[in-house]
């Protein structure tokens, strides 16, 4: 391929692991493995599945490679757009765990998408994600206070990144003008929604609702239980959150935990609360979790 076709190098590598014959879920685990720098633990993290299961995905996997000789190469440039949904996948779940602290892998994902939109420059999920990426990129310095993790709705958005918040609201805007409404697009539209003052809760919601109609998840579910029990009522949201199996997800109980606490059910709150600590890997939001549980206490 010419120098001209990929203007990164290691996405060059990531639309070459991204081979079609392997499933969706493979061809992401793999590469994130291989080239994301993220281990079998993270990985298995990002698919909510134990670590144990995807190290056998993985074998499995790496087996289908070998016994079907399936080739690794650059594909030729018609050939980029199958392999997009996987790496795009790659991209986010390598900043995903970059925002949850390796500020390196965050970094590293932004790059990738820069690329990826100079790439693919009339490709709406493109740019969808890379909005997403850089709006929710904009806020990490408001993120924490003193060490301590700091929610959204406390945030000093003095702190915020307003360039990154121009570039983010501009590739969205980019990304709806090319008729975009996959699910990069809307998550950034919500991303934006998010950002403003008041919150409109009422369109998070819906398109929350959208979301979860697009791609079947549990945790987008969740998500919009979240911003229901915001426009009607922390009731509401616990209904939709109690339809969910979601026992090994940590944000699964400390919102529940936390709708309970609104809903003056204290007792159960707190059962939530310890699961979602049992489940925390992160020291300012296992530091933020005992904080709620010793509010519960007093």
């Amino acid at each position: 391929m010419e120098e001209r076709t990929f203007p990164d190098e290691r996405l060059e590598l990531i639309f070459a692991c991204c081979h079609p014959s392997l499933g969706l879920e493979a061809q992401v685990a793999l590469t994130l493995r291989a080239l994301g720098g993220l281990t079998t633990e993270e990985i298995a993290r990002a698919f909510l599945v134990p670590e144990g299961t995807m190290k056998r995905r993985l074998s499995r996997a790496k087996r289908k490679i070998r016994d079907a000789r399936i080739p690794f190469s650059v594909p030729a440039e018609h050939l980029l757009p199958e392999r997009l949904a996987a790496v795009l996948a790659v991209v986010y779940l390598i900043f995903n765990e970059g925002y949850s602290g390796r500020v390196d892998l965050a970094a590293e994902a932004l790059g990738l998408g820069a690329a990826l939109t100079e790439l693919m420059p009339d490709e709406p999920e493109v740019h969808g994600l890379q909005a997403l990426m850089l709006l929710d990129d904009a806020r990490r310095e408001a993120r924490f206070a003193d060490g301590e993790l700091v929610l959204l709705a406390d945030q000093d958005r003095s702190r915020w990144d307003a360039a990154k918040i121009a570039r983010g609201r501009e590739a969205l805007d980019r990304a709806i003008a090319l008729h975009g409404r996959g699910t990069y697009v809307v998550q950034a539209a919500i991303a934006s929604l998010h950002m403003a003052q008041p919150r409109d809760w009422s369109e998070i919601a819906g398109l929350y609702g959208e979301l979860v109609r697009m791609t079947g998840s549990a945790v987008v579910e969740l998500n919009r239980a979240i911003a229901v029990a915001e426009v009607d009522g922390a009731e509401a949201g616990l209904a939709l959150v109690d339809r969910l199996d979601l026992d090994g997800y940590q944000y699964f109980h400390s919102t529940r935990a936390d709708l309970l606490r609104r809903l003056g059910r204290p007792d159960e709150a707190r059962t939530d609360y310890e699961r979602a600590l049992e489940l925390a890997h992160s020291e300012p939001e296992r530091r933020f979790l005992q904080r709620r549980l010793a509010e519960l206490g007093s």
